[in-house]
């Protein structure tokens, strides 16, 4: 192994060691101490870590265990389990961070008329019922990697020494299947082109509220039904939290759109850890910004926490 990969692996197993303590460490705050109340908000959170932490492990068993290490044993099926579970991951964060975005706006949105009043998704059977739905779509969308065909397209698969492909849509010079590149652009459009425009939108319509300090004043005090300044300094101090991770997430999925439509992924043997590192970063650095500006990560969480 090159001094190149061994450094790229130490820097992935660095970022996945802080992924996994930063969505373990606000899973548990949220679950812990506020699993008897929780809202939905909360929930929305709940289910991002959950799938931030299935989507790290997944990719990092496929790309160290079956890419980097001899594993000749490894069948087709493993490979689209396998393959299934990261892209399930993927598209499900992508979906949770849109619904965070949304939420957030529409607790903003015309407030100062709305007053104290819940919106639609404050109820938590609703937050319950649309989580559902994320989780489904993303099921549904990430099927079609049991159908993707790979084992004909690429010429060197099983040369590497496992037998999962690096790029399960890479072609072969003379034959393409359909479905590759349907499927392909389908996931591009739909999981993530289409939400990198609706959480640019969203995000930069909770700008312009922020910056309204005629709005931002009313929401804050309208928050919480005794008008305490602490609570409504801590709602405004999330609401900048949400709108950073955004920020985060369009910086992460640009840069991804404009690497995959720039060049063929097959050209550049580290394609797989540029994509790692893409995806990676979002659901490693997304939970401390959440929970840091939602107030779950504290000195007194973490006592809290430690004692039970």
């Amino acid at each position: 192994m090159s001094d190149l990969s061994v450094d790229l692996l130490g820097l992935r197993m660095f970022v996945s060691c802080v992924g996994l303590v930063g969505n373990v460490s606000l899973f548990l705050s949220i679950f812990q101490t506020r699993v008897s109340n929780i809202k939905s908000f909360e929930l929305f959170l709940l289910g991002l870590a959950s799938v931030n932490l299935g989507e790290i492990v997944s990719i990092n068993v496929y790309d160290i265990i079956i890419l980097e290490t001899v594993f000749t044993t490894t069948g087709a099926w493993w490979c689209r389990l396998l393959k299934f579970m990261t892209t399930f991951g993927e598209i499900a964060s992508i979906l949770f961070t849109v619904v965070i975005c949304i939420f957030r706006y529409l607790k903003l949105r015309d407030v100062d008329r709305r007053g104290s009043l819940p919106i639609c998704l404050d109820s938590i059977a609703s937050a319950w019922m649309l989580s559902g739905v994320c989780v489904t779509l993303s099921i549904l969308l990430s099927l079609p990697m049991f159908a993707i065909t790979f084992r004909g397209s690429v010429v060197n698969v099983t040369e590497n020494g496992g037998g999962c492909p690096k790029d399960f849509f890479q072609c072969g010079e003379n034959y393409c299947p359909v479905l590759n590149c349907v499927y392909k652009y389908l996931i591009m459009v739909l999981c993530h082109l289409l939400p990198l425009i609706i959480i640019t939108v969203t995000s930069s319509l909770t700008i312009m509220v922020l910056l309204d300090h005629n709005t931002v004043r009313p929401a804050s005090d309208t928050m919480s039904p005794d008008h305490h300044l602490g609570k409504s300094q801590g709602f405004y101090r999330s609401t900048v939290a949400v709108v950073a991770a955004m920020g985060l997430f369009q910086v992460d999925w640009t840069l991804y759109l404009i690497l995959q439509w720039t060049f063929s992924p097959s050209v550049s043997p580290i394609w797989i850890e540029i994509e790692f590192f893409i995806s990676a970063s979002y659901m490693s650095i997304s939970p401390y910004v959440y929970g840091i500006g939602g107030h779950l990560f504290s000195l007194e969480k973490c006592k809290l926490l430690l004692k039970r």
